[in-house]
């Protein structure tokens, strides 16, 4: 299988890691993470780790489509940056025996690009386009005949000889990835046939994810460095297998180049990544919420001047693992701290926590019985 090189990085990707300062727990692709994401890269279902009920489901429909010598229905993959949905894009087209062509959102900026991509599509081809939802309005309403009666229309000449070329195409599978579900409109997300939602990966599948990306790299890393690693990986497989590079390093430098839990221990340590995957700006922003707004509610507005980061950073790379695992709550009147993050942090509860969080919160915490 061959896969079209992207034309342009994902300028999303790109703001998220310069405005984080390449933060090494930024879910976005930054500095060689391309390189080695195409190394480590898992190229069938039963390499890839994880995400089981949504992989069984596409086995079925890969299954299917194959007997029936159709393509596979348009496929929507959501998720937080670094969960697979290119990886699993892939795999798609390798155990359908398609080629997969790969562009982005942003990059097709007129119906003319569209309809270069798309004529050039083979019977079942596999047409994956990342950030999806940055597509042009026109380029979207121009995709709508594409993806259900695999024909583009096309319009030549101007004014008074203006007229209508419509193009047949060979059926194929559109493969959508989007990190921002919300900003799809109604008519491209209602063209989908399948939406995969992906999760956050637990420690136990991620240590098997730094087990394998090891082996690649021919790497030794015992059984507990590999599952430190994956604590601090805050879900993220992509996160993972960088911190399995950043640890190599420590542990070439600065010990016997084996990766044992006192090298993820001391490269933490440097990194300041504690035991639940969050670095200095976490911490930070959390404090923020904590000590100079009581545990909150604040607006998001305002947490973005305080740590000096725009609001799209704080919504698109802080929060979602931060909501996930419950440190933080979102309420109509802006951000608040949990017990979680209080106990965290290492500082005492209020004795009323605020109200909408009460209901979600164990009345009781054993650390609090010292």
């Amino acid at each position: 299988m061959t896969c079209e090189a992207m034309a342009k990085e994902n300028p999303t990707s790109v703001q998220s890691s310069e405005s984080s300062d390449s933060r090494p727990l930024d879910g976005a692709p930054q500095g060689d993470d391309s390189r080695y994401d195409r190394a480590l890269r898992p190229k069938t279902f039963d390499d890839y780790v994880g995400q089981e009920k949504h992989k069984d489901n596409l086995r079925v429909f890969v299954e299917a489509a194959k007997r029936r010598g159709e393509p596979l229905d348009h496929l929507l993959l959501c998720g937080p940056p670094g969960l697979g949905k290119t990886t699993l894009a892939q795999i798609l087209a390798h155990e359908m025996g398609v080629q997969l062509h790969m562009t982005n959102g942003p990059v097709v900026e007129h119906k003319g690009a569209l309809a270069g991509l798309l004529t050039k599509l083979e019977e079942r081809d596999i047409l994956f386009v990342d950030e999806i939802h940055r597509l042009n309005p026109v380029v979207e309403e121009s995709l709508y005949p594409a993806m259900e009666d695999f024909r583009i229309d096309i319009m030549t000449g101007e004014g008074a000889f203006a007229s209508a070329i419509q193009i047949d195409l060979k059926p194929f599978t559109l493969v959508g990835a989007t990190t921002r579900t919300g900003l799809l409109t109604a008519p491209l997300f209602s063209r989908f046939g399948h939406v995969v939602r992906l999760d956050f990966y637990p420690v136990h599948e991620l240590a098997r994810i730094v087990e394998r990306s090891a082996s690649l790299l021919g790497v030794e890393c015992d059984q507990p460095a590999c599952e430190e690693i994956a604590k601090r990986s805050r879900g993220t497989p992509r996160i993972a297998n960088r911190l399995l590079r950043r640890v190599r390093d420590f542990a070439e430098v600065l010990g016997s180049g084996k990766i044992d839990f006192a090298a993820v221990k001391l490269a933490a340590e440097r990194l300041e990544i504690d035991d639940v995957g969050f670095d200095d700006m976490d911490r930070r922003l959390l404090k923020v919420i904590i000590d100079d707004y009581d545990g909150g509610p604040v607006g998001v507005e305002t947490l973005a001047a305080a740590i000096g980061e725009p609001r799209d950073t704080i919504e698109d790379v802080y929060e979602p693992y931060l909501l996930q695992q419950g440190f933080i709550g979102r309420t109509p009147r802006g951000r608040v701290a949990t017990k979680k993050a209080y106990l965290h942090l290492g500082k005492k509860p209020p004795s009323r926590m605020p109200e909408p969080l009460q209901a979600l919160l164990p009345l009781e915490d054993p650390s609090d019985d010292e």
